[in-house]
């Protein structure tokens, strides 16, 4: 009875806390400190600083009636390793009032907990602190909530290497994309004129050389810092988040579709014509500045055809990072300024350009139905985020056979647009296609031949990364799993595997082609994942991924889809698919929080997947694919990001399961 006594007065005591001692008193005052002491452990330390007053310390034993507590959240709890220490000077005494034994500090003390955290990893640690004190004869409650937020140190290395290949792709795919812009009558028109018009204005070759270098120089700081406005006007994080924007991809849509009309030969987009009048006047001044803004003519004059590429690489740079834009113009300008400096050097060779006819035109109709292939596949972005389904797989598909077919016609000179010139004749006045051309034809006709199996459920390989999700499909002839709801599918390995239920009615039409067409299971919740690779004594497989993600799709389609990788994953894993960018689905009102790591509340499946591989696993690039044991630590130390390279991946898939099997024995 007494013991009970003594806790009913604790109780009471911390019950009757009023709202001003909802935080620290003046009497204590509380400081929350981390530190990393080895590669995977941190110590969390509270200290409190006690101003004439006795704090309780924490209850050691049953004899203690008076005590203070620390405790922490659920997500918290798994990283908790040993009990909390205590240090400080401890007075040691029987309360007369109460006559209860009590411990307690007079100046200060130290509460330390160990968590366990890799140098990998991150993690927000939340808690609170309910202490008691005695402030001359009163006794008198407090509380202190904390969240502690533990970045990687190590995930940066990650970081920048996907950065890197990042960077490199964009470069190339811009300096592809300028190499095009060359072809189009607007700027191949002016290459000779230009060169020519420097190596006669020049008093030596010496002179022209180096005014030729001027302007191609010119060419790729205006490019470039054109690049550079974007990125600062803009920002890294909000051209990162263009690729799953549905109203974006909607604009992006709108931009593809107006350029390929225009490419089409429709009507021309042009700036201004006030803007390359007035550039052109600065153009005659001599020195530097004449040249500079000779190349601001040429890049005003050029816009309506490098417009439309320009345009389609910036959305393509957006899926980069914070250099992605400044990155892509300085591959597109360097393309284009080259042939000025080339021919500027070897002027004599300019007559190979021979002259812009008719053929050039063809090249910007082809870009222009390639811009309306594209077009499509922003709209086809949009149509998935928000779930509108008018634009699945074999409309897709269908549509883009279409335009291929279409193509090819147009390449054998059946179709005729505004600005084409009539084919040339041979020697007997018949009119004729060139070799090159015929070939052209024969490769957009067969792309469509190709695609045509796909409006049945062909798995379309080659373009799985650019049509919509197989689960979009109406029909699907090739598909050898069940669609209906069953209780239970079997494996490979004869082991039973539980069909995904949580999210899986909003999700399977996201599912991976591979998946469809294989019979894989996957999940699509991290929670009900985890708890069967518990029950089957598997690791557990994240593919942190998205709706919109083309690497996604090429390492399914390529690598998932290899006999050896499809093996191993299904008989060695469960998969977690976690989809970073769906927005639709919100998640139930007790499961949302707010986020430190994101700067915002987590309400929707894909907040949370966000969340967790940011936060849990340093990285926020898709794909990426990390490995968990039961115990949800990480086997192998790093995660997987984009390499197609199978061999590699099933190397990965063998470390892993030795691992697991080594941590079990």
């Amino acid at each position: 009875m007494n013991k009970l006594f003594r806790i009913c007065i604790c109780v009471c005591l911390l019950l009757t806390a009023l709202p001003s001692w909802a935080n620290d008193s003046t009497d204590v005052r509380l400081s929350f400190n981390q530190q990393r002491i080895n590669d995977s452990s941190v110590l969390i330390t509270i200290k409190a600083t006690i101003h004439d007053a006795k704090l309780y310390g924490l209850q050691k034993s049953d004899l203690d009636a008076l005590y203070s507590t620390i405790t922490f959240d659920s997500l918290t709890a798994q990283y908790l390793s040993g009990n909390i220490v205590e240090k400080g000077n401890v007075h040691t005494e029987r309360d007369t009032e109460l006559d209860a034994h009590v411990r307690f500090f007079t100046d200060s003390v130290q509460w330390q907990q160990t968590i366990l955290l890799d140098t990998y990893d991150s993690a927000l640690l939340k808690g609170s602190v309910n202490y008691l004190y005695k402030q001359g004869e009163e006794y008198l409650p407090g509380e202190k909530s904390f969240k502690l937020f533990i970045t990687p140190q190590k995930a940066i290395v990650q970081s920048v290497s996907v950065s890197d290949r990042s960077l490199l792709w964009i470069f190339l795919a811009a300096f592809a994309g300028g190499l095009l812009a060359l072809l189009t009558p607007c700027v191949y028109s002016m290459i000779p004129v230009t060169v020519s018009f420097f190596t006669k204005r020049s008093r030596t070759k010496k002179e022209g050389i180096k005014n030729a270098f001027l302007y191609s120089t010119s060419i790729v700081v205006i490019f470039t810092l054109l690049g550079f406005l974007i990125t600062l006007v803009f920002g890294p994080a909000a051209l990162n988040n263009l690729a799953t924007n549905w109203i974006a991809n909607l604009v992006f849509f709108a931009v593809f579709l107006v350029f390929g009309i225009s490419f089409l030969g429709a009507f021309d987009i042009a700036l201004p014509a006030s803007w390359s009048t007035k550039a052109d006047s600065k153009a005659g001044t001599g020195s530097f500045m004449g040249i500079f803004f000779m190349a601001l003519t040429l890049v005003v004059v050029s816009f309506s055809c490098t417009g439309p590429i320009i345009g389609n690489l910036l959305v393509l740079a957006a899926r980069g990072n914070f250099y992605g834009p400044l990155m892509g113009m300085f591959g597109f300008s360097l393309a284009l300024a080259l042939p000025f400096a080339l021919f500027a050097f070897f002027p004599s060779k300019l007559n190979i350009l021979g002259k812009a006819g008719g053929w050039l035109n063809a090249v910007k109709v082809t870009l222009g139905f390639l811009e309306l292939a594209l077009a499509l596949k922003f709209l086809s972005n949009a149509d998935l985020v928000k779930g509108w389904r008018f634009l699945d797989r074999e409309i897709f598909i269908a549509l883009w056979i279409v335009i291929f077919v279409l193509l090819g016609v147009y390449l054998l000179g059946k179709l005729k647009f505004h600005h084409d010139d009539e084919l040339p004749k041979n020697d007997f006045g018949i009119p004729y296609i060139s070799v090159p051309r015929l070939f052209f034809s024969m490769a957009a006709l067969g792309f469509a031949v190709y695609m045509v199996p796909g409006m049945w459920g062909a798995p379309l390989k080659g373009i799985s990364a650019f049509v919509p999700p197989m689960g979009t499909q109406d029909f699907n002839a090739s598909s050898n799993k069940s669609t209906s709801a069953v209780p239970f599918i079997k494996d490979d390995n004869e082991m039973t595997l539980p069909h995904p239920v949580k999210y899986y009615d909003q999700m399977h039409i996201y599912e991976p082609e591979v998946v469809t067409t294989y019979g894989m299971i996957t999940y699509f919740d991290y929670e009900e994942a985890l708890a069967i690779a518990r029950k089957l004594d598997k690791p557990l497989m994240l593919d942190f991924t998205g709706i919109n993600c083309v690497n996604c799709r090429k390492m399914e389609g390529q690598v998932w889809s290899d006999p050896e990788v499809m093996k191993r994953l299904k008989e060695d894993f469960v998969i977690a698919s976690l989809y970073v960018d769906v927005h639709n689905i919100e998640l139930p009102f007790s499961e949302q929080y707010f986020s430190e790591a994101l700067n915002q509340e987590v309400e929707t499946l894909g907040d949370k997947n966000t969340d967790l591989q940011v936060t849990r696993f340093g990285a926020n690039t898709q794909p990426y694919y990390f490995f968990l044991d039961k115990n949800e630590n990480k086997l192998v130390d790093e995660g997987y990001g984009y390499d197609p390279g199978i061999n590699k991946f099933v190397q990965l898939l063998d470390k892993v399961k030795k691992e697991y099997l080594e941590r079990k024995s």
